[in-house]
């Protein structure tokens, strides 16, 4: 077939649908969405919950979620802003405050429903794989991991969070393939080096590395780190401390209420008396001119 031209006239152009604003601002992949979001007709209006993870510049999101036609509606959110809290005071948007935002979002949404007794997932992290399983009369809570534009990548910190969620107690379909240390030639996940991952060593094993290079370099890179107390010995304890404290007090704190003090932008409303005043100057005033310009 040989080229055919486009031609884009009146009737193109009466035509042409244009595309859902989300999709034009390249923030929704509604391919995606409409596979995450359809819910079987046999179940009715039962939601479909999602656990959303986004990442920022300076903070990771997680949220358990369900969408209706007006929205999604958030169910659960946790942020990593919230783990100086917990004792990580540092490094709030790596693989390790990944996984504990992933953890805290799962110990939160499961109290909030009773069932942390439960479910109690994984206490000793060790890397390995974890599927939640039912234990007495109540199923495990079940959500859908939904990545939105991330690229899914072997290793990324996405699948960190989603480690933290299962570890926590949620049931999320997933298999180690994307997690930090499978390797896809043979075939074999390394649950160690996973492990060494969530816990924060190849932070560790950088920071001795560039201090060995160059002193300044050092100083200079991880001064938060040297500011707060966070050696490369202790790192691993940090996250190990943070981890039993977000078991031990998942719920979040409000923030007191701010006491804002209204201000008036428009005139204030005179009163009556000194309307009838304001009008007794102005006829006094007319009176005195008159009479100027009469003795003039």
């Amino acid at each position: 077939m040989g080229f055919v031209k486009v031609v884009k006239n009146k009737a193109y152009f009466k035509r042409f649908q244009v595309k859902l604003k989300r999709r034009r601002e390249g923030k929704t992949d509604y391919y995606a969405r409409k596979r995450l979001t359809v819910q079987d007709k046999n179940k009715y209006n039962t939601p479909k919950y999602r656990f959303i993870v986004r990442f920022t510049n300076k903070d990771i999101i997680a949220q358990i979620a369900y969408s209706r036609i007006e929205g999604d509606v958030i169910v659960c959110a946790a942020y990593s802003h919230e783990l100086p809290r917990y004792g990580i005071k540092v490094g709030l948007t790596n693989y390790a405050a990944a996984y504990a935002t992933g953890l805290l979002l799962a110990r939160r949404h499961l109290t909030k429903l009773n069932m942390a007794d439960a479910y109690k997932g994984v206490e000793e992290v060790d890397g390995e794989d974890y599927n939640v399983e039912q234990e007495g009369e109540r199923a495990p809570f079940r959500a859908v991991l939904d990545v939105g534009l991330a690229r899914t990548t072997t290793g990324a910190k996405i699948f960190a969070a989603m480690k933290g969620v299962a570890d926590g107690g949620i049931d999320i379909p997933h298999s180690e393939t994307r997690f930090f240390g499978y390797d896809s030639e043979s075939k074999k996940y390394d649950a160690a080096a996973h492990r060494d991952r969530i816990f924060g060593k190849h932070v560790a094993e950088y920071m001795e590395l560039l201090k060995e290079q160059d002193e300044e370099a050092y100083k200079r890179h991880f001064s938060k780190f040297i500011a707060n107390g966070v050696t490369p010995e202790n790192i691993e304890e940090m996250y190990k401390k943070a981890h039993a404290a977000i078991r031990a007090n998942p719920a979040p704190v409000s923030k007191p209420k701010k006491k804002v003090e209204k201000k008036r932008w428009n005139a204030k409303k005179s009163t009556l008396e000194v309307r009838k005043n304001r009008v007794r100057n102005k006829k006094a005033y007319l009176l005195r001119l008159k009479s100027l310009q009469e003795a003039q």
